[in-house]
């Protein structure tokens, strides 16, 4: 009776297979993949059309301005001093490392996006002339989001540590970091659970520029 109830309610299907129950880390990640391919090719193309432009020739004028605003833009590599900053996972064990500090929660012990995007900002406005995110670099229209534990930048997938890299006056760039709120709200975490936290000054930085598009993609609403 029971091996007919079973064929009889799987119509023909495996009714044990988990194919198509595929968790959203497993689609976001496989896209991610898909995309590092795609932007190997844009990379590529971009390659060739300037190859192309720079045949047909222009003045030098109009050479300076453009080579001037795709360094703004963030399209070219940028050398120079800087602050390199890492946020990692507290260990998945921890527990509260000072008195009076109640038990951690999963959510404590986990790097969250408004972490990544303090820092960042930080950076910024502590006068960075380039950020670059792990091995990619920011440009205006770059968002940081997090999927549960991963980060999804630029349709790619990261997991922790974090690393943070900023190109300009170290000086200010710590100022900024260790002046911002959000940051120090962090840092009692860092004290209270073991959250990774790391400052490294460098008098020398290298970041590659953006390759990928810089079209502008908005979600639009359907009637």
């Amino acid at each position: 009776m029971l091996f007919y109830v079973s064929a009889h309610a799987a119509n023909g299907i495996d009714l044990r297979t988990d194919n198509s129950l595929l968790q959203l880390s497993d689609v976001i990640q496989q896209r991610s993949d898909q995309n590092q391919q795609t932007q190997s090719d844009l990379t590529d193309l971009q390659q060739r059309a300037d190859q192309l432009a720079g045949h047909q020739g222009q003045s030098p004028a109009d050479a300076d301005r453009l080579a001037a605003l795709q360094q703004e833009a963030g399209l070219t590599p940028l050398q120079g001093p800087g602050l390199t900053v890492t946020l990692n996972d507290a260990p998945p064990n921890a527990t509260a490392r000072i008195p009076g500090v109640p038990e951690p929660g999963v959510n404590d012990l986990v790097i969250h996006q408004q972490d990544i995007q303090a820092v960042v900002n930080a950076l910024w406005r502590g006068g960075a002339a380039g950020i670059q995110v792990m091995d990619q670099r920011l440009i205006s229209t770059s968002a940081v989001r997090c999927v549960g534990n991963t980060l999804l930048l630029q349709g790619r997938v990261y997991s922790p540590p974090y690393v943070i890299r900023a190109v300009g006056r170290t000086a200010e760039l710590k100022a900024a970091v260790d002046g911002d709120p959000s940051i120090r709200n962090y840092l009692q975490y860092v004290t209270a659970y073991g959250l990774g936290w790391k400052v490294q000054e460098s008098t020398e930085l290298a970041m590659p520029g953006y390759t990928g598009t810089t079209d502008l993609q908005v979600a639009t609403a359907q009637p």
